[in-house]
């Protein structure tokens, strides 16, 4: 397996994310230790110094899955905006996996099947922090 690429999060995002993991159930807190691990490893800075290649809530990326050459173009959100067409949430394993990389970074991530998929960001249309939306 390949090693993890370096990260970068918002203090907000984690914060938030944070917030979100501690209001579960412990039993189904377990089932996101892959985000919680990418939390733990990741870089935090403050919304002003996020670099604007970088992906963070609510920044909108396009992926291409390496394994079935698909490329998405997705909304990073919380839970409670998922809409059906357009949006992962964070607590999605996709979602997991595209916090905190920047544009060309790519990362094995589990399935929840046990698959692997091999994830490579290609282009970030839009992100919070440089547009200046910091508190959103």
């Amino acid at each position: 397996m390949s090693t993890k690429p370096s990260i970068v999060v918002s203090r907000l995002d984690l914060e938030r994310i944070e917030a979100l993991l501690e209001r579960m159930p412990p039993a189904q807190v377990a089932q996101y230790d892959a985000l919680r691990g990418e939390l733990d490893r990741a870089e935090v800075v403050e919304p002003a110094a996020v670099p604007a290649d970088v992906v963070t809530m609510n920044s909108v990326v396009t992926f291409k899955d390496e394994g079935l050459g698909e490329e998405m173009t997705v909304s990073l959100v919380y839970p409670a905006a998922v809409r059906i067409d357009g949006t992962v949430s964070i607590l999605a394993p996709v979602g997991s996996a595209l916090l905190g990389l920047t544009k060309g970074q790519q990362i094995d991530w589990p399935t929840p099947d046990g698959r692997q998929r091999l994830l490579r960001v290609l282009d970030i249309a839009y992100q919070p922090e440089a547009a200046g939306d910091l508190h959103r």
